[in-house]
């Protein structure tokens, strides 16, 4: 079996770690192909190191641009790759537009589809990630997901037959990651003078809430309010959008940082009392780490971190300040999102579902 994984964004980088080590455990032929969506290396290389990821096989180095430019260069590029290199399987991660383009490029060259991730909703279509996911689950073959929530969403839109429940991959490499920074003080702690239990730790990056200038300075505003120094790792969208508008990110309680490497910020995230972020990946990784987390949406895609306490949905404002400086919730015994294994799960549906030659 050979499949071909189309990947371009950090989360994905994550996601792609144990799919490909499970792939080389198991003599699965594995290409990776890196869209170059995210192409910071603090984003994108670094992510190959740390977590041992090969080298990808092809780099399209399409770089950024507004959704229909970038989307449409990856159709372009992905095209070729797909005719020269002809895997029994494209598989395809998450929600971003290197998804998007890899489930499309595949499904208009009669290539199966596989969509790790499947059955996510935020039930916002205004987020351009929410019509990534829902298109590449109509277009799958194979429909992996990681939740039974997101089983049930499948469900509701006649998917069943095309669906797996496998876990969340993100789980086997957090807890993997989890596990050998345990004990480990991050560096930003010296670098800021900061005491473990005593910051929490800020991301924010989606479109909804940096492109408006006047939404992402209530955001800073209630960041730099907040009663607790606030470490603010800042995405390059983030620095470009407030450079636009002529926003001061770093004041209050602000500490601006560098975007961390992965087991650097798993380890950081350790050590804070709490998150504060509109990503939906660390959402999910605080709820595994079992740290309170904050996030800067109406919706979520990853309703169980509300529904056991971990996760708040707030507004800028008052909500926000008075969200990041919530003691932690009761400990809970519930696993979500799987027990670690889901790679090889993910790994014996697509040798399952395989075509036949």
């Amino acid at each position: 079996m050979k499949v071909l994984s189309v990947v371009g964004a950090r989360p994905q980088f994550v996601k792609l770690a144990p799919i490909a080590h499970e792939a080389a455990a198991r003599g699965v032929e594995h290409v990776i192909v890196h869209t170059g969506q995210h192409y910071d290396p603090m984003l994108s290389d670094v992510f190959f190191e740390d977590l041992k990821i090969p080298t990808p096989d092809v780099h399209l180095g399409v770089g950024s641009g507004g959704h229909g430019q970038q989307t449409g260069a990856m159709l372009a590029a992905l095209d070729d790759v797909l005719d020269s290199q002809q895997p029994d399987w494209v598989l395809v991660y998450g929600d971003t537009n290197s998804t998007l383009a890899g489930a499309l490029s595949a499904v208009k060259l009669h290539i199966p589809v596989a969509h790790l991730e499947a059955g996510l909703r935020s039930f916002n279509r205004a987020m351009p990630e929410e019509i990534n996911r829902v298109v590449t689950d109509h277009a799958a073959d194979l429909l992996l997901a990681p939740t039974d929530v997101a089983m049930s969403h499948l469900a509701d839109e006649g998917l069943t037959a095309r669906s797996v429940l496998v876990g969340d991959v993100m789980t086997d490499v957090l807890l993997q990651v989890r596990d050998a920074v345990a004990g480990r003080p991050p560096a930003l702690l010296a670098e800021l003078g900061l005491e473990p239990g005593g910051y929490s730790l800020a991301t924010i990056h989606r479109a909804e809430n940096t492109d408006d200038a006047g939404r992402l300075s209530a955001i800073v505003d209630s960041l730099a309010a907040v009663d607790h120094p606030v470490v603010l790792l800042a995405h390059p969208r983030l620095v470009a959008k407030a450079r636009d508008a002529g926003l001061a990110l770093e004041r209050g309680s602000v500490r601006v940082h560098a975007p961390l490497a992965y087991p650097d910020l798993v380890a950081a995230a350790l050590a804070s009392r709490g998150v504060v972020t509109d990503s939906g990946g660390l959402q999910k990784e605080a709820f595994l780490l079992s740290v309170p987390c904050t996030t800067v949406r109406p919706q979520t895609e990853w309703v169980e971190t509300v529904d056991l306490g971990w996760n708040v949905l707030v507004e800028p404002g008052p909500a926000l300040v008075a969200a990041a400086s919530r003691p932690a919730p009761s400990a809970t015994r519930a696993a979500p999102y799987g027990d670690g294994h889901a790679a090889a799960r993910v790994i014996t549906a697509l040798e399952s579902a395989a075509p036949s030659p």
